[in-house]
């Protein structure tokens, strides 16, 4: 089974930049999605961005406005968020997951455990 730990977080001022990490370990195989999703305190898990196996259709939730970028490098199995200007609403624990194409959770079957992205003003 596939494990996947994020890392990059920290604390930013607002406008300023993070690139989250998503590793991957465990059997290896080809074909799998991934996306990012977030949880702002009190607030329910959220979709960021998505990327397909091979990198050649991306998604990003609308509060992105261009902000954020997702890529991959399947040869060091990882896949990264870019994410600049960031905002404090833009405050939560980062996910990374492996699933099918999509913005929706229930979509992904495995998940990291998070890694913390506070902006402050």
């Amino acid at each position: 089974q596939v494990q996947l730990v994020e890392s990059g977080g920290g604390m930013v001022q607002a406008g300023g930049s993070l690139r989250l990490s998503c590793a991957a370990s465990g059997r290896t195989f080809s074909g799998y999605n991934m996306g990012w999703f977030r949880r702002a305190p009190g607030k329910a898990r959220e979709f960021v961005a998505a990327i397909t196996w091979s990198g050649s259709m991306t998604d990003y939730a609308d509060f992105v406005e261009g902000r954020f970028t997702i890529s991959r490098d399947n040869n060091k199995n990882t896949v990264y968020l870019q994410m600049n200007s960031l905002k404090p609403e833009d405050t939560a624990v980062y996910y990374c997951a492996k699933g099918d194409f999509g913005r929706i959770a229930m979509l992904y079957d495995t998940w990291g455990q998070g890694t913390q992205v506070t902006v402050s003003s």
